[in-house]
């Protein structure tokens, strides 16, 4: 496998307060043979607060073994309540056009290149399927390459900012006091059309954290335009099941990549850099993982309570390729 690290900024494109030397960048999971395959390009999720490890290598080794070429977008987030806006959006438009203006060096299809998001990687994964029209690149060298997916597969995802909205995740990109347009842009639910690409979506009916009715409100626009669309409703499982495998249970989430912002930000407030207290350090650390040691367990009551979902859940992978596969060979 071919594995690299690609920014997807150039020096002088890239401004995010809290971002401290941080630009967003690819992983890449690459095929070794000579073969151009379908791609995906997958975000994480964590309420637009971090880009959880969890939702990264996991399922990026599994499209991998199933025959795309992945690219984990390691996109920007908000910790400390610096709001995000569209950058997160013009992160992962910026990503995608890369993606299909290498092509040929990455050995990609053009025309077969998904988006993959979990829980608010979802939403802007969805984000970038109803609003790719409206994020132009300033860059000559992809502001005439499309930012549209081919498809999407979206993990318990959030979609609105409506009643069943994961609030958390609209504090991170616009703060305590949201406009109505902000937030009707955003309610992503409304701007399904028929261009729209199909979408894979899958949730359990227990999720406490990212209401079901997230997923049905998709689902339901996209039947109303006649987008194309598989819906799956597992009967049992917590929010953020990535892969939902033993390994994922274990949290044994393979390399942490995702945490560079966050690292990078706590060197700035551990070396005095920020306006921000050095309190925040230990929480920090607690809630990112950042010493690479210390992984967050279940209690082993609740443990044995998810293990038993994982067989029914644990499908939805295998499922969305077989979905994938169909998709995007009709173009």
């Amino acid at each position: 496998m071919r594995s690299e690290k690609i920014t997807i900024w150039r020096e002088g494109e890239y401004h995010y307060p809290d971002a401290y030397g941080f630009v967003p960048f690819l992983t890449c999971y690459i095929h070794e043979d000579d073969k151009a395959r379908p791609a995906i390009l997958q975000m994480p999720g964590g309420a637009y607060r971090k880009v959880a490890p969890s939702e990264a290598h996991l399922p990026a080794e599994g499209f991998y073994r199933a025959g795309y070429n992945v690219f984990v977008l390691t996109y920007t987030i908000n910790y400390l309540d610096e709001p995000l806006r569209l950058q997160p959006l013009r992160d992962a438009a910026r990503a995608i056009r890369l993606i299909r203006a290498r092509a040929e060096a990455y050995r990609v299809r053009p025309s077969e290149i998904a988006v993959c998001g979990f829980s608010a990687g979802g939403h802007l994964a969805a984000s970038l399927c109803v609003h790719h029209g409206d994020i132009a690149d300033a860059d000559a060298a992809y502001a005439g390459i499309s930012a549209r997916p081919d498809g999407a597969v979206l993990c318990y995802p959030v979609i609105t900012t409506g009643e069943y909205t994961h609030r958390d995740s609209v504090r991170a990109l616009f703060g305590d006091a949201p406009t109505e347009e902000e937030l009707k842009y955003m309610s992503l639910e409304h701007h399904v059309t028929e261009d729209t690409p199909p979408s894979f979506l899958w949730q359990t009916a227990t999720d406490d954290a990212v209401p079901v009715e997230n997923s049905y409100l998709y689902a339901m626009a996209c039947r109303r335009y006649g987008v194309r669309f598989a819906h799956h409703v597992f009967s049992e499982g917590v929010h953020g099941m990535s892969c939902a495998t033993q390994q994922w249970l274990d949290r044994d989430f393979g390399e942490r990549y995702t945490t560079e912002q966050l690292c990078r930000l706590a060197d700035a407030i551990a070396a005095g850099k920020t306006g921000y207290p050095q309190e925040l350090l230990p929480q920090m650390v607690a809630d990112c993982e950042l010493d690479g040691k210390k992984k967050e367990k279940f209690p082993s009551e609740d443990k044995e309570r998810i293990r038993d979902t994982l067989g029914e859940v644990g499908v939805w992978q295998s499922l969305a390729c077989d979905w994938l596969q169909k998709v995007l060979r009709k173009g």
